[in-house]
């Protein structure tokens, strides 16, 4: 799957195809498209595919291998793996596919990003994605257009079907109501 992208040699490709490749399915969606938020400074790295990786610290997992999800300014990318990791343990390996040079200059960001409650309480999660290439951006982008446009079709539907049931009360209570009378039905 990941030759399809062009990234076979990427880390986290390597560290999925080690784990088990079965899990990677790109075309499947656990979940609806989640976003995932970087800061400006990091969108050309992701861009470029020299990062290919970012450490979260989350209650839980919010992700799952084989999800598709967002970044705004780059695109659609699809999640590899999703593991907990230990920040102590985060080499300079893991920094450099996170955009860093050293994993001193990682774990820094992390203090700066997360407070001392939330690393206390967090979990911190190693998150490995791929970039979908432009042809695939496209066919995302109309396949969430038709999803949009079906969305709205059957909330229109909803509300003429609303509007209908509406219309067909007042005309069962007037019709109920003969003269202006109320029955015993309609006084409650």
């Amino acid at each position: 799957m990941a030759v399809a992208f062009g990234f076979n040699n990427t880390p986290c490709v390597a560290r999925l195809a080690k784990s088990s490749p079965s899990n990677f399915k790109p075309d499947s969606v656990y979940y609806r498209s989640k976003m995932l938020l970087f800061k400006k400074k990091f969108l050309d790295q992701i861009r470029s595919g020299e990062k290919t990786q970012t450490i979260r610290l989350w209650n839980h997992r919010r992700m799952k291998p084989g999800q598709r999800s967002y970044i705004p300014g780059v695109g659609y990318i699809a999640i590899i793996s999703v593991e907990p990791v230990e920040l102590a343990r985060l080499t300079d390996a893991d920094a450099v596919i996170d955009g860093f040079p050293t994993a001193d200059l990682l774990r820094k960001e992390i203090h700066t990003l997360y407070t001392a409650e939330e690393r206390k309480t967090l979990t911190p999660f190693r998150v490995c994605f791929l970039v979908y290439p432009p042809h695939e951006q496209q066919r995302i982008t109309k396949e969430r257009q038709k999803q949009k446009q079906e969305q709205k079709r059957k909330q229109s539907n909803d509300g003429q079907r609303q509007e209908f049931v509406t219309q067909t009360l007042n005309k069962l209570l007037k019709l109920s109501k003969p003269n202006g009378k109320r029955n015993r039905c309609s006084d409650e």
